[in-house]
């Protein structure tokens, strides 16, 4: 990124902790107006804590996350707001099980941004065929596949129009036949200039769609730097026992 380039996002010396463990303790990183940017790292290691950080979907202690210059630890901070810009996709799907993949997409438009129903449907039409779901409008939740339901959750994230989206370990409890049709449409989103944070376990792909890996253990980023020499010149010994396990 160039040095005169502001950030879309930008981390400083971040801390959280649940009670007496600290989670993340002084991480800073910055995201640029359409990278894409993976976070690997064990499980326990603060990943999935620095997404919800930044979603405001849990508070920090110290230190600063600013999207789009905007604080996210400022307490006036508009959360609607900040949701209309940051949207999140989870390991689970989170759907209503009673409303079909039409309707989840729909609601979070209509209902939390007042939006012309007419003009939401036509959208929600638009990103189920983005996402390949093309005929599957009427059908619900319990009627799809796990690849399907987490497709449903993209294009109900991107419904809200946001600026950054955040993949918290999408493919995670999904069966291995079904993982590929989701990785597809997050790698389009990328393609398209989508800026994207993904958390993930699914080194391939980290290495093939992202722009800057950063590699987190015990609550601090240990390396980071682009996959092509990431993968391969990794200098610290966590980070190069890491990969000798997993790769």
């Amino acid at each position: 990124m160039p040095e005169s380039a502001v950030p879309l996002l930008r981390l400083r010396d971040v801390h959280k902790r649940f009670g007496a463990v600290e989670v993340l303790k002084g991480v800073s990183f910055d995201v640029a107006m359409g990278e894409v940017v993976c976070i690997i790292g064990p499980s326990g290691s603060g990943k999935s804590t620095i997404l919800r950080c930044i979603n405001a979907l849990v508070p920090i202690e110290s230190g600063s996350i600013l999207v789009d210059g905007q604080e996210v630890n400022d307490p006036a901070l508009d959360k609607l707001a900040l949701r209309r810009k940051v949207g999140m996709v989870f390991q689970q799907y989170n759907l209503f099980p009673h409303k079909t993949a039409l309707q989840n997409v729909m609601m979070a438009p209509i209902h939390v941004l007042k939006q012309d129903r007419k003009a939401v449907e036509e959208r929600a039409w638009a990103l189920l065929k983005k996402v390949r779901l093309e005929g599957k409008e009427a059908s619900y939740p319990g009627e799809l596949s796990g690849g399907q339901q987490q497709r449903v959750a993209i294009a109900r994230s991107l419904a809200m129009n946001p600026e950054l989206m955040l993949f918290d370990e999408v493919t995670a409890a999904l069966d291995p036949e079904t993982v590929k049709e989701v990785l597809v449409t997050i790698r389009e989103l990328a393609e398209e200039g989508m800026t994207c944070i993904l958390v993930t376990h699914e080194m391939g792909f980290a290495r093939e769609i992202g722009d800057h890996i950063y590699f987190t253990d015990r609550g601090v980023i240990v390396e980071h730097g682009p996959p092509k020499t990431f993968f391969v010149e990794a200098k610290d010994p966590r980070t190069r026992q890491f990969l000798d396990q997993i790769l």
